[in-house]
C-alpha cells in the first residue's frame, strides 16, 4: 500500500469512526465514549499526515508513535463499545477489524525505521 492510499484509508477511518461515534446512546456513557472514539480515529488520520511529512527519522518514528497509539486506542473503543452492548457488534465487526489492521500495520513501519 502506498503513502497515497494509506492517506485515504486513514481518512476514511476517521469519517467511518464519527459517523458510529455520532450514533451512539445520548447516555453520560455513550457520549463519553464518542467524544473518545471521534478524538482518537480523527488523530490517526491527521497524524498520519505529519508521518508523510516527517523531515528526520527521529521525527518519523515519533510521530508514528503517536499514529500507533491512537488507532490502537481506536481498537480499544470499539471493543468497548461492543462489551457495553451499545452496538450490535457485527455492524461494527469490520470497523475494529480495520483498526486492528491499521495498529498492525503502523507498528510495522515503527518497527521498521527503528531497525534502520
Amino acid at each position: 500500500m502506498n503513502k497515497e492510499e494509506l492517506l485515504e484509508r486513514t481518512k476514511k477511518f476517521a469519517h467511518r469512526c464519527v459517523k458510529l461515534a455520532l450514533s451512539l446512546p445520548k447516555t453520560t456513557l455513550g457520549n463519553h465514549i464518542a467524544k473518545q472514539l471521534i478524538r482518537c480515529s480523527t488523530s490517526v488520520a491527521a497524524n498520519y499526515r505529519a508521518v508523510c511529512l516527517a523531515q528526520s527519522k527521529a521525527s518519523f518514528t515519533s510521530k508514528m508513535s503517536i499514529v500507533l497509539e491512537e488507532a490502537d486506542e481506536s481498537a480499544f473503543w470499539l471493543e468497548f463499545i461492543i462489551e457495553e452492548k451499545l452496538v450490535i457488534e457485527n455492524l461494527i465487526s469490520s470497523l475494529l477489524e480495520e483498526a486492528k489492521e491499521l495498529t498492525a500495520m503502523f507498528f510495522s513501519s515503527r518497527k521498521t525505521a527503528i531497525a534502520k
